[in-house]
């Protein structure tokens, strides 16, 4: 690990962006082009103090599950991501069918939709980002450790992910979650992901078993949620997928007809959903 070099690129990196670049608020004047150090670390999820140290060249070394958070914060590209794996003494990421790294790009429209909760996603159901607003809405996916990331998995095997729904439109819910998987199975035999997770939910949920053996075959396409949120109520949100084809990733977008009563809560959660959200201490 070169601690030295590490600092450096974090630095060099931190001082690029501006706080409209990755959608927070400027504040008071800056005496220093770029971000702070704090908001560096909200983004990535850890401790300030802990990315402190690492642009003071006395830090540990990070996971790979830090090295990624990093890179996202940082809107890193693909290959700055592997200059940073490499520079920590770690293999960056094999670039397979399905990237989960978020082009700087995609993450820049992301952070602009200030009003309505929007999320990156691989086809295989594996949350990349998050906005602030989606966080309020369902909950921050990435302070989860990583095989609770993935939407199929949760909504299967952890029973907090349903009670999102409406206890009427689970059933409708796993049905399309069931036959989009299959799709994407299909769609990319060579992959092991898509196969390997058909095949754990099929050993641990009898509910996606009997669902996987009707053999509905389905796409993410635009549609009307409901969801449910104990400060706010149930909010009913139009789901528009814009999909990404050359890295398998989607950006989720959720929004409320203007003049709905769901569009007042929407508007509502914006201010008492984000007092809520603090950056999670995940620093080893």
């Amino acid at each position: 690990m070169n601690r030295a070099e590490i600092a450096d690129f974090l630095r060099r990196a931190r001082a690029r962006l501006s706080p409209s670049d990755v959608g927070l608020t400027a504040g008071a004047r800056r005496r220093t082009p770029g971000l702070r150090r704090e908001e560096v670390a909200q983004l990535a999820g850890m401790s300030v103090d802990y990315y402190a140290r690492l642009e003071q060249s006395r830090g540990p070394r990070p996971s790979r599950q830090m090295l990624t958070a990093l890179a996202r914060a940082l809107r890193l590209t693909e290959v700055e991501r592997d200059h940073l794996f490499h520079l920590a003494g770690e293999e960056p990421p094999r670039r397979g069918a399905t990237s989960t790294h978020v082009r700087p790009g995609l993450l820049l429209v992301l952070d602009r939709l200030h009003d309505t909760p929007a999320m990156v996603v691989t086809d295989c159901g594996e949350v990349l980002a998050q906005n602030a607003l989606s966080r309020a809405l369902s909950g921050d996916v990435l302070t989860r450790p990583p095989r609770g990331r993935n939407m199929i998995r949760r909504f299967f095997l952890d029973p907090t992910a349903q009670e999102l729904f409406p206890p009427e439109d689970r059933p409708q819910r796993a049905r399309e979650q069931v036959a989009c998987l299959r799709a994407v199975a299909a769609s990319r035999p060579a992959d092991p992901e898509p196969a390997a997770l058909a095949a754990e939910l099929r050993a641990a949920s009898a509910e996606f078993a009997r669902l996987w053996d009707e053999h509905d075959v389905a796409v993410r396409r635009a549609s009307t949620k409901r969801f449910r949120h104990p400060a706010i109520g149930t909010l009913e949100l139009d789901c528009e997928v814009l999909v990404n084809s050359d890295h398998n990733q989607q950006l989720v977008i959720h929004t409320a007809r203007p003049g709905t009563e769901s569009y007042e809560r929407l508007r509502l959660l914006r201010v008492v959903g984000l007092q809520d959200l603090a950056p999670a201490d995940t620093s080893p």
